[in-house]
């Protein structure tokens, strides 16, 4: 147990951004896969963002520097002590650099003594004496390096002195719940996804924002509002309460409204919603109604944190109107709480909140703290700026964001460039924050310009990667004029998205119309529906047009047309996107310039003859009306992505070629595609080829040596009889999926010379037969998963498959229930050495083999419903986490289980965008981003048990001992154990 010894500092506050929630200093041989992969684990769960240190930052003598940067980006330090950590040099330097930090901030360390005595650290005894005894010999000769090692030691007796955590021969989940619960404690939930050195003046507010929801009142059901202007702090401070009270909800959701409606309606709400506070995805809602009914269904009675934010139009709190009484007392448990920011007081009022906040801008001193953070990078004024900064904050009026973006446009210029700044304030008369924020545009270049442009209209939200492209094709060097957006406040990129503040768009689009503001067919941007509608019906030449993107969902719903005729007039359009608008004419000719086509529901049955696709990068013409692209062979250079999927009536592929740099074919859900055009074998920088659902497909493209392909999806394919012998030939292929292929017969020998085949899925193939194959397998170390679901694959020959064909980990999924007495599925002495999950749920077994035992790489165990009455001995399978035997009725004696559990955590590593320094919380806390492995036993509804008390004691004891890992693993969700009967 941790006292609250706990080294804090003497001085005032350091005044850098921490990057980092927590540094962890340990030794990474000595924990690296055990206690501090499970104790990482359960920080980034909790939302905690650690830095965790690579093996490639330690070369040399000296630290790295992004340790340091880390060490003094961290709020809080947790050192981990073990045997080996004090012959480390490194590890010993972090420590001093952690104990000087902490001499000048106000930050504490949590020491863990992992399996030392803390007696052994403090007083450099045992192991740490022999360390320090080799650094001494090393050193005897430097009198400065014997100068650190004595520093050391006294950082070593500084540290071990606290009272820390001694979890030798302890339970290392319940001590590692322990460390979080103290590092919450003394953080307050503050976390690095919202810094706190950032929310200048966010206290006060969280607190009158606490007030007026009345937290303590648990019966009662409160809505209220947040208003306020674009840019003054709304949506951080709905989500500064949110991170410090959600952990009191069972349910929780934080909903970018407007976002998600724009893109797909109160469907796409509806979903949002049950997707977070469920944590349940792929929810299928057929109507707005619906999904109205499901969501009050499924938090009947539930204590929930609803923020909707950014709400902009009224419908979109359609699901939430109604009755109050009825809608929310009734459908929502005592102590739940909605809060809906909106700019819009109107809106709120409209609904019926029961009270509204409404944002003030920050108030002077706040102001001016802000101002410094940006300005001058830190808290202090240079000397010569004081006056110059009170005229400045003068003009801005405590607006945060004209705040951010004024002062890093001002960073690091001198007085006279201060004082010309001043000039240009004082002759805006305006008071519109807009005026304010449009200074720091027009300090970017020409080409920083088009870029900022170009996100205001197009790329907000946006992948930063595929944004690149496209503006690299514009010709806009993007590299460089991105990184001066970032410093200038204008942009930031998070989690791999650019994002811009809404002020700042609608700057941006201010800009963009500007000269002509009523006059669209003169700008060189369009964005919206209505502006699209006026160009098009004009039908005239458009000679500035460069671009148009113009995506309105509720348009979907909405008979009007739009002329296609004009886009034949507009040479110059190099990116177009169009999703969810109506077009009625004819198109006769596309601009050549195009390099991204992109036009959902096109509507014509092929492309213009006249169109040269010189330059297209991309082309996506997902779920159109088009038969063929184009009749005759095209020169496509540029083209990378070739998207046609859900194109129902697409009966032909052009002959591509001409097309060397193809790198994704999609024709998914293309039902009347019977066959490829050759060139597609031929395509030898292809890596995604997919096929799914091409019901009508007959044969698959006859490939070539020297190809890159990897991922090859034919699942649905209905009609496909056979595959093409040369697929033998793709050695990079590591993904075959032939789910549902229902008329196939047989696989090609050569399928074995796939040496690089990762994923193979045979599920419901009803009439693959090629048992020859399978007895003549080789060995493949690169095969992972084998899905025979139904396949009639007879039990002499599954022997063969497991033990001739793969040695790495097996996982048989998809068992389905199987007709009539299967006495015998397994055969009685199956090689299935490498097995790591079996699944032979339905299968009227009636004995499973004792060879079951020997797999000693099985992980799961799922038998539900069959008819054995024991089970072999399962005590050396010590890597099995999950075992399900629910409803195995005539089950009488519980079979003898594993005496320890030995998973690696190296399996199991989190998905690397949940372990970057700053995601987007808004999206990913509390939303199911990866799927769960189940753990733990469950043998509910076996009435047939003897001895239910043993049974119990033994089930209880392995899961108690399972327990002690799964939950420190990512991917695991542990299973209650439910023992008896089914009522």
């Amino acid at each position: 147990m941790a006292s609250n010894a706990i080294i804090q500092c003497s001085s005032s506050s350091s005044h850098m951004i921490r990057t980092y929630d927590v540094f962890v200093s340990f030794r990474g041989e000595d924990t690296r896969n055990n206690f501090t992969s499970f104790l990482f684990h359960d920080l980034s769960r909790n939302g905690i963002v650690a830095f965790k240190d690579d093996t490639h930052l330690h070369k040399g003598e000296s630290i790295a520097p992004e340790l340091l940067q880390a060490i003094e980006g961290s709020r809080l330090f947790i050192v981990v002590f073990s045997k080996n950590y004090a012959s480390s040099t490194w590890c010993l330097r972090e420590l001093a650099h952690i104990c000087n930090c902490i001499q000048t901030s106000q930050r504490c360390v949590l020491p863990i003594f992992y399996d030392v005595d803390p007696s052994d650290v403090r007083k450099q005894s045992g192991c740490y004496e022999k360390a320090f005894v080799e650094h001494e010999e090393r050193f005897r000769e430097d009198k400065e390096k014997m100068e650190e090692v004595q520093t050391w030691r006294e950082s070593l007796t500084r540290v071990a002195n606290l009272s820390g955590w001694d979890i030798q021969n302890k339970p290392q989940y319940v001590e590692i719940e322990e460390i979080i619960q103290k590092i919450k404690n003394i953080m307050g939930h503050k976390f690095s996804w919202l810094p706190k050195d950032n929310l200048v003046g966010m206290e006060s507010r969280v607190e009158t924002l606490s007030r007026i929801l009345y937290l303590e009142l648990v019966n009662d059901v409160r809505v209220v509002g947040i208003s306020g202007m674009g840019g003054i702090g709304k949506t951080t401070l709905a989500y500064s309460l949110y991170e410090r009270i959600s952990e009191q909800y069972k349910f929780c959701c934080f909903i970018d409204v407007s976002k998600i409606y724009q893109a797909s309606g109160t469907i796409g709400v509806q979903k949002q919603l049950l997707s977070q506070c469920l944590k349940e995805k792929n929810l299928e809602i057929s109507n707005a109604s619906e999904g109205t009914c499901l969501v009050w269904e499924r938090l009947h009675h539930a204590r929930a944190l609803i923020v909707l934010d950014n709400v902009d139009q009224d419908r979109q709190l359609n699901m939430f109107t109604g009755n109050r009484e009825t809608l929310l007392r009734e459908c929502l448990g005592g102590g739940s709480r909605i809060i809906i920011v909106s700019r819009d007081k109107h809106i709120l009022r409209k609904y019926g909140v029961d009270d509204v906040y409404q944002v003030q801008p920050l108030n002077d001193e706040d102001a001016t703290q802000l101002f410094y953070k940006y300005a001058f990078k830190g808290n202090h004024i240079m000397t010569g700026y004081e006056e110059l900064t009170y005229d400045i904050l003068s003009h801005v009026q405590g607006h945060p964001l004209a705040i951010q973006v004024l002062g890093s446009s001002l960073f690091d210029r001198n007085i006279s460039q201060w004082k010309s700044a001043l000039v240009r304030f004082k002759e805006n008369k305006s008071d519109n924050i807009i005026d304010f924020l449009r200074l720091g545009f027009d300090e970017l270049d020409n080409l920083e310009k088009e870029i900022f442009l170009d996100i205001a209209c197009f790329f907000n939200n946006e992948k930063e990667e595929r944004v690149m492209e496209i503006l690299d094709f514009r010709e806009f060097h993007p590299e460089y004029g991105l990184q001066i957006l970032a410093e200038k406040s204008l942009i930031t990129v998070e989690c791999g998205h650019i994002r811009m503040h809404d002020l700042l768009i609608d700057l941006g689009r201010c800009i963009a119309r500007e000269k002509s503001p009523k006059e669209p067919i003169k700008w060189t941007r369009l964005w919206d529906y209505q502006d699209l509608h006026k160009v098009m019906s004009n039908n005239m030449e458009s000679v500035n047009l460069e671009a148009i993107a113009v995506v309105d969902f509720l348009m979907e719903f909405d008979e009007t047309t739009i002329r296609a005729d004009a886009l034949s007039k507009m040479s110059k359009l190099k990116f177009l996107k169009l999703e969810f608008v109506n077009f009625c004419g004819n198109l006769d000719h596309l601009s050549n310039e195009l390099g991204y086509l992109r036009w959902g529901d096109y509507p014509f049955k092929s492309l213009p003859p006249s169109f040269q696709p010189d330059n297209l990068v991309e082309l996506s013409l997902r779920v159109s009306n088009i038969k063929q692209l184009w009749k005759d062979r095209k020169h496509l250079p540029n083209l990378r992505h070739l998207d046609l999927a859900h194109s129902k009536n697409l009966i032909q592929i052009p002959d591509l070629g001409e097309a060397p740099n193809l790198r994704l074919l999609d024709l998914n859900g293309c039902k009347k595609l019977r066959q490829l055009h050759p060139s597609v074998g031929l395509l030898t920088k292809l890596t995604l080829l997919n096929l799914e659902k091409c019901k009508s497909l007959i044969k698959t493209p006859h490939f070539r040596e020297n190809q890159i392909l990897e991922t090859l999806n034919l699942r649905g394919c209905r009609q496909l009889k056979e595959i093409n012998p040369s697929i033998g030939l793709l050695q990079k292929l590591t993904f075959l999926d032939l789910d549902r292929c229902e008329n196939l017969i047989s696989l090609p020998n050569s399928i074995l010379c796939l040496s690089s085949l990762e994923y193979l899925n045979l599920s419901r193939c009803p009439k693959l037969f090629n048992t020859q194959l399978l007895h003549e397998a080789r060995d493949e170390e690169q095969m992972k998963k084998l899905c025979i679901g139904e396949s009639p694959i007879c039990s002499h020959s599954t022997s063969s498959i497991m033990k001739k064909w793969f040695k790495s980990p097996l996982h048989l999924l998809h068992s389905r229930a199987r007709k009539g007495p299967v006495s015998r599925l397994l055969p009685s002495s199956p090689t299935l050495g490498c097995m790591r999950e079996l699944h032979l749920n339905f299968c009227n077994l009636v004995q499973i083999p004792d060879a079951i035992g020997n797999l000693h790489l099985l992980e799961s165990l799922c038998l539900r419903e069959n008819n054995f009455a024991t089970l072999p001995s399962l005590k050396e399978l010590w890597k099995l986490y999950s075992l399900n035997l629910q409803d195995c009725r005539q089950l009488k004696y519980f079979p003898e289980l594993p005496s320890r559990t030995d998973l690696s955590s190296e399996r199991y590593q989190l998905p690397e965008y949940l372990n970057r320094d700053l995601y987007d919380i808004r999206e990913h806390l509390r939303v199911e981003v990866y799927k769960y492995k189940k753990a733990g036993l469950n043998i509910y509804g076996c009435p047939e048990l003897v001895d239910l008390e043993r049974c119990t004691s033994m089930a209880f004891s392995w899961t108690r001992q399972i327990l002690e890992v799964c939950p420190l693993l990512p991917f695991f969700l542990f299973l209650c154990v439910c023992v008896g009967t089914r009522n």
